[in-house]
């Protein structure tokens, strides 16, 4: 990389600039706090395109996805599977890669606008005093300015309609919500003890029980389908850039106001990456006997691992295809998702979110340095106690891989790269304490005297 120097400077001076914000409590206009992230990722954008490194993905995967749409290919099978996620973006490189763009700027054109646009988003998504503060943090945030200006990974796409999901599902009012707030299995149970199965059944599932008070029409009924519906659509739109954003979708349902705003949510959500998806034929080349291709393509997923976490201590710091370890991690996740879920099911449903994506990062088999952004704009918007040991250890882990290891040939960065996989192991525990321990329940649900501790331990 030819200018590891500028932007190493450049990254280092915006995490200083982003503590001495939070020291001295700088809570500048949304406008500037734009403008500052604008000029940064711009900077840091054309040194990038002009390097004569550049990304092996963004080049042999990204560009090949986006030189098909300009041809009227179908983007998975003429990149032979070097992207495999539904066409939404490849159409976006198409338009601009037909405007004359050249791609080392197009294909960053793509990430580092929806970067941009997060920023303001994560002032929303914090709420409350501090929002523009948030907001310049993630403007000068070292992660995000790799991933979207060096990398142009496309986190930032999904991360934008995810975030954004989110605000819109919130919605008016205090930025403060609680998750679940009904005990069905407590009913069932009291219920169960009073009654029987029967009644209790009828109590939940019959005439006038929970479930059909719950779908009744709310007096703005139409104002909170339509909430669910936009918000369902931009999640969609999420899944349609990755996959990942799954793991988004509780939180959206839960911060919508009522069972029938989360239907119509659910609903929208599935329903647009289906349109991508039918629309192959249309838009892409795509013939109808090729789309059982494309979509087997799309869900597979080959078990590399020996990247980060506990798996490269199995690979002496190589990739590797290991089956059983890829499984291994897959149950894991399963199982710490669920958990989380549970534990957090009464938390402010932003905070559940960010655990989730947290207790991800701890166990998964398999990462990529760009999915470290995916809790980034969360925890940016509410901070734990270990957010900034959190951000700092990531955004360093990634910078030596970015910037220092790109400074050698091939052989020597497979060399560097064993030591580099292995010591991410360091930041498992650092993202595990950087969980929102002391946010389990929403400030309505915890009792005044908590609720004052937790609020002078600064989280």
């Amino acid at each position: 990389m030819d200018y590891a120097v500028l932007t190493g400077v450049v990254l280092v001076t915006g995490v200083v600039l982003a503590l001495i914000a939070q020291w001295r409590d700088w809570r500048p206009s949304l406008m500037h706090a734009v403008l500052v992230g604008v000029v940064v990722r711009v900077l840091i954008m054309i040194t990038s395109a002009n390097d004569t490194w550049q990304p092996v993905d963004f080049m042999e995967s990204f560009k090949p996805a986006g030189d098909a749409i300009l041809r009227g290919e179908d983007p998975v099978l003429a990149s032979e599977g070097g992207w495999h996620f539904l066409p939404t973006i490849p159409y976006v490189y198409g338009i601009l890669l037909w405007l004359g763009i050249p791609w080392e700027y197009a294909g960053r054109l793509v990430t580092v606008v929806a970067d941009i646009v997060i920023i303001p988003l994560v002032a929303k998504l914090a709420g409350g005093e501090k929002a523009n503060l948030r907001a310049l943090q993630y403007a000068l945030n070292p992660l995000a300015v790799m991933i979207a200006c060096i990398h142009g990974q496309v986190e930032p796409v999904a991360l934008v309609f995810g975030v954004a999901a989110f605000v819109v599902a919130r919605g008016p009012g205090s930025p403060e919500r609680a998750g679940m707030t009904t005990d069905v299995v407590g009913r069932v149970r009291g219920g169960l003890a009073a009654y029987g199965w029967q009644r209790s059944a009828r109590r939940v599932l019959g005439p006038r029980g929970m479930l059909h008070r719950a779908l009744l029409p709310a007096p703005d009924d139409r104002a909170d389908l339509r909430r669910g519906a936009l918000a369902g659509l931009l999640m969609g739109l999420a899944l349609c850039a990755k996959s990942w954003p799954i793991w988004l979708i509780p939180g959206m349902l839960l911060l919508l106001p009522n069972l029938r705003a989360r239907i119509a949510g659910l609903f929208v959500t599935g329903l647009v990456p289906l349109f991508f998806l039918v629309t192959l034929p249309i838009f892409a080349g795509t013939s109808l006997h090729q789309i059982p291709e494309v979509i087997a393509t799309i869900q597979d997923i080959r078990p590399i691992v020996g990247e980060w976490g506990w798996t490269p201590w199995f690979t002496g710091g190589d990739w590797a295809l290991l089956p059983i370890h890829a499984k291994i991690g897959t149950y894991l996740i399963y199982a710490s998702v669920v958990v989380v879920i549970v534990v957090w099911r009464r938390a402010d449903p932003i905070d559940m979110t960010l655990a989730i994506l947290l207790i991800f990062m701890v166990v998964t088999p398999r990462l990529g340095a760009q999915y470290l952004l995916w809790f980034m704009p969360f925890l940016v918007a509410r901070p734990t106690r270990f957010a900034w040991p959190a951000i700092i250890g990531v955004s360093l882990w990634a910078g030596y891989g970015y910037l220092y290891m790109t400074q050698f040939d091939v052989n020597t960065w497979w060399f560097l790269h064993r030591d580099w996989s292995r010591a991410s192991i360091v930041l498992l525990p650092v993202l595990f304490a950087a969980l929102p321990w002391n946010r389990m329940k929403a400030p309505a649900m915890v009792p005044a005297r908590s609720a004052g501790r937790a609020e002078k331990a600064g989280v």
